[in-house]
């Protein structure tokens, strides 16, 4: 039986291969595809959910939330590396007009209509959550799982000194999130950045005459090419379909009880995840987290993953 999933997400390159990845496997059913700011702007990232949909074709349409722009969110311009489409410049063919749910309620109405049935799989800031948990509250306890792509443990930050990109991104949803009565797992920095890719991946992607393969074929020269300009990186990291996989393999992951809190207002900590890790921890758990990975497993399963998009397109 197929697990149903939500994915909210700010796409972005990273996203775009986890979606892709997340349509035709088999183990998963999509049910919307919900999206946020934050690699790129509100009514983009909206643009590239729907772009990417339309451009993979799957048997089953999800459904496609729109994404609302963050008064106050600090300013990240993230298309130095991922273009300033969030796509790497790929130029989709347009899917017409679309006149998308807002993401929250979408989340919303899903969850009510499968109560403890979905995952939410978070690939960017946190935002339509939070905005879930303040608008239908009752929701929350709905949701089975949510799957957080974020933040750090003990691994440097790449948003700040401290900071991961997508709490960064919107620390106040963040850490509403990280408080609220949601079962959590969180795949952080620590482990994401375990997971690595050469340039070598490039030749074992699906054709680039399939629809998956065209679209894979065009986002990863262009990341690997802008990993090397501008971070001086020879090896990538895929952190998005990472954490996908430690929803339909969790067993590749070591995981671990913690308790996790947000820092929001510090000068050069905000958007830092903090664990309290004390010999007599005075806060309670509120999550799991991956702590370890298989690195090699994950990494031939994404490949995998890839190739089976690229026959199913």
């Amino acid at each position: 039986m197929s697990r149903k999933i939500i994915i909210d997400c700010d796409p972005g390159i990273d996203d775009a291969i986890a979606i892709a990845i997340a349509l035709f496997d088999p183990r998963l059913d999509v049910l919307a595809i919900t999206s946020t700011a934050g690699t790129v702007e509100a009514d983009q990232a909206t643009r590239n959910v729907t772009a990417i949909v339309h451009h993979l074709d799957p048997a089953r349409y999800p459904r496609i939330g729109m994404a609302t722009a963050i008064t106050g969110a600090p300013v990240l311009d993230d298309s130095h590396l991922n273009g300033s489409n969030g796509l790497g410049d790929f130029l989709f063919d347009s899917p017409g007009r679309q006149n998308p749910t807002a993401s929250e309620k979408i989340i919303g109405d899903l969850v009510h209509q499968n109560p403890n049935e979905i995952t939410l799989v978070c690939l960017g800031p946190l935002t339509n959550l939070a905005r879930l948990c303040r608008r239908d509250p009752m929701a929350i306890p709905l949701i089975n799982n949510v799957v957080i792509s974020g933040g750090s443990v003990g691994y440097p930050g790449n948003a700040t000194p401290v900071a991961e990109r997508n709490i960064f991104f919107d620390p106040i949803s963040a850490s509403e999130i990280f408080s609220s009565a949601t079962t959590k797992s969180l795949v952080p920095l620590d482990v994401t950045e375990e997971v690595l890719f050469g340039v070598d991946l490039l030749e074992d992607l699906p054709s680039k005459f399939t629809r998956a393969g065209m679209l894979l074929h065009k986002l990863l020269p262009f990341a690997f090419r802008t990993a090397h300009q501008k971070l001086g990186r020879e090896l990538i990291p895929l952190y998005d379909a990472t954490t996908l996989l430690s929803v339909v393999e969790p067993d590749l992951f070591q995981w671990e009880a913690m308790a996790g809190r947000v820092e929001t207002r510090g000068e050069l900590t905000c958007g830092q995840t903090v664990f309290d890790q004390r010999l007599r921890p005075e806060w309670p758990m509120n999550m799991e987290v991956a702590i370890e990975v298989d690195s090699e497993e994950v990494q031939a399963a994404i490949k995998r993953l890839m190739r089976y998009a690229g026959q199913q397109t």
